[in-house]
């Protein structure tokens, strides 16, 4: 399931740098200290923080009265317990937002079919820094097989350990192809801005690098696999913030619903 959170902004023009899914992870870290359950847990993703902004030196400058986070996770009782433990908190910083949680909403998955479009609301990342493969931190172009390639091994891997598909299932699942949309890219390259950029994340106390790609694209996938993206993100990392899925031109006003979540005494 996803949700939305909603946070009132209390110091507008408050800011985090702009590449910041570091520190949402430390949030989330924070968040979850009090529960030993939770210690490894990585079925869960989400985005960056979204609202109107501007771009500075210092990063991005939030001037919106309201500030939202997408979570999601397969799991219901972990999103209840973290939301239950942000509530508690009242108020959280990030970076210099001062941010107070207001309200959550549940997303209605889209229906699935032989594709779906979609964009990037968090980097998204193909190859872990820890591995010996040289596309780390190279460009690979959206538009290339390899690209694709890489994204499918990452996304089957992360299925199988899973344990919810079959064997025959996941041989199945052998159309996977990610598609660009060329005028956004034509779009970017013309006005000099970058869709691809090198992005930290920090892992077991070490600061790594990684490269991470936004920008619009078809994916052709079977309906199961582009669910599991949807639930899961696509590439590596997810679980500190990268690769969270929507789709293009969606209606944000039409396809969610007021989540209540369960409180649990303490």
């Amino acid at each position: 399931m996803r949700v939305r959170i909603i946070f009132v902004l209390k110091n507008k023009g408050g800011h985090v740098p702009f590449h910041h899914q570091y520190l949402l992870a430390e949030v989330k870290e924070k968040i979850l200290s009090d529960s030993k359950k939770y210690d490894g847990f990585t079925d869960y993703n989400f985005s960056g923080l979204k609202g109107q902004t501007k771009i500075s030196k210092n990063g991005l400058h939030f001037y919106s009265s309201r500030v939202t986070l997408v979570l999601s996770s397969p799991d219901q009782v972990f999103i209840d317990h973290f939301l239950q433990n942000l509530f508690d908190l009242k108020e959280l910083t990030v970076g210099t937002l001062q941010l107070i949680p207001e309200g959550v909403e549940q997303e209605m998955l889209p229906v699935f079919g032989d594709s779906i479009k979609c964009i990037c609301i968090s980097p998204v990342v193909l190859v872990e820094p820890n591995s010996s493969s040289v596309y780390v931190k190279k460009f690979i172009s959206p538009d290339s097989d390899v690209f694709s390639d890489l994204l499918y091994e990452s996304t089957i891997d992360r299925m199988e350990k899973t344990g919810v598909y079959t064997s025959e299932q996941i041989a199945s699942f052998y159309k996977f192809q990610i598609v660009p949309d060329k005028n956004y890219l034509e779009k970017i390259k013309e006005g000099e801005k970058k869709f691809a950029r090198i992005y930290p994340v920090h892992f077991r106390n070490e600061k790594h690098e990684v490269r991470g790609y936004t920008f619009p694209f078809s994916l052709y996938a079977a309906p199961q696999v582009q669910e599991y993206l949807f639930n899961y993100g696509l590439g590596v990392y997810t679980h500190k913030g990268f690769g969270m899925l929507d789709i293009a031109n969606a209606d944000f006003t039409r396809k969610t619903e007021a989540y209540h979540f369960l409180t649990v005494d303490r």
